[in-house]
């Protein structure tokens, strides 16, 4: 049920959905967000209040990362009471990552913050920004008959589907249906009517107050596994001064090669205090360490599961659970729970 007296705060970060394209060299370039409500006459249909916040330099999702992040809070937090749901734009290439960090970052949710974007500038005649754009500002404010909004969560919405965000993963660089949530369910899809799955959707305690958080620690690593990868290399890696964590992407269901040289170097990582986090490469499905030797002996030198955690939350949580001062036992203890619905724990 739409809410005609809501409110929603429209924060621009970039991304494509923004740009125009050099009439010399087709390259894309950011603009600004006069441009964007330029071409989508229709938000002034809209029968609720949209405000916008622009980022005072628009970037482009490369270059999106934690500093982009903590504005993001705070630009919510400084809102939060004025607002009934955000919308963020940003470039999609990073957009799963930024989904992540924010989930952990907005703690106990009671409105939603919904990232959407486009594959094609808003200025292009077959653009799918509009429909992502106008769908996700309703969901924003969309809520139940008792006034609580229905998806309280950060999430993604791409090519009529609302994923939970720390769920999501970018798989197409050039269709339209740029992501998908391939080991969590979709939480509504929009379509003539927008369906939403309350049975799925997380929903705050009730009188929990929403915190906001800043801190993160960059002192992380995403290592992935391929045949012939080299001592050196992970030599390399292991040997980073500062290094508190690792994403290690293994093969299948967690295994990773039995050589003892590469037990050994994992091994000495993890002894030297880094938290080496085992998630796998494969599209969907969870790591099983018990299931074959080869993730079976990963476990017994101290490697964690990841169970079904995408690398983007697993990298991101990491970030924020050592950005708090965690120690490393209380690190694994955390990686081992669900925060924010980033994981199915056995």
């Amino acid at each position: 049920m739409l809410d005609y007296n809501a409110s929603v705060l429209l924060i621009y970060t970039g991304g494509t959905i923004g740009m125009t394209e050099d009439a010399e060299t087709g390259v894309l370039k950011s603009f600004d967000f006069g441009y964007l409500k330029e071409h989508v006459p229709e938000l002034s249909r809209l029968k609720f209040n949209i405000d916008n916040i622009p980022f005072e330099r628009p970037i482009d999702s490369s270059d999106m990362g934690p500093e982009e992040w903590k504005k993001i809070v705070r630009i919510i937090e400084e809102n939060y009471d004025r607002y009934d749901g955000f919308v963020i734009l940003q470039g999609t290439d990073t957009m799963a990552y930024s989904a992540s960090a924010l989930s952990f970052m907005l703690e106990s949710l009671n409105k939603p913050v919904i990232l959407t974007g486009s594959q094609l500038p808003i200025g292009k005649i077959r653009t799918d920004g509009k429909e992502n754009l106008i769908t996700a500002l309703e969901i924003a404010v969309d809520k139940n008959p008792a006034g609580r909004a229905l998806a309280p969560e950060v999430c993604i919405f791409f090519q009529n589907l609302l994923m939970r965000g720390n769920r999501t993963t970018k798989i197409n660089a050039a269709n339209f249906k740029a992501f998908n949530s391939l080991n969590y369910p979709i939480l509504a899809e929009a379509g003539t009517y927008i369906r939403y799955k309350p049975e799925l959707i997380r929903y705050p305690p009730e009188h929990s107050r929403t915190k906001f958080h800043y801190l993160l620690d960059t002192n992380v690593a995403i290592i992935k596994l391929f045949p012939g990868i080299s001592p050196a290399t992970l030599k390399s890696i292991i040997a980073i001064p500062n290094l508190k964590g690792i994403v290690l992407e293994t093969y299948g269901a967690g295994n990773a090669p039995s050589e003892s040289w590469f037990l050994d170097i994992i091994e000495e990582g993890v002894k030297k205090g880094i938290v080496v986090v085992n998630v796998t490469q494969c599209a969907s499905g969870s790591v099983e360490m018990n299931r074959y030797q080869a993730g079976k002996t990963l476990k017994d030198i101290g490697v964690l599961s990841g169970y079904d955690t995408t690398t983007e939350a697993a990298v991101t949580k990491l970030m924020f659970l050592f950005g708090h001062g965690l120690s490393k036992s209380q690190v694994e203890e955390q990686m081992k729970a669900s925060l924010a619905g980033e994981t199915t724990v056995d």
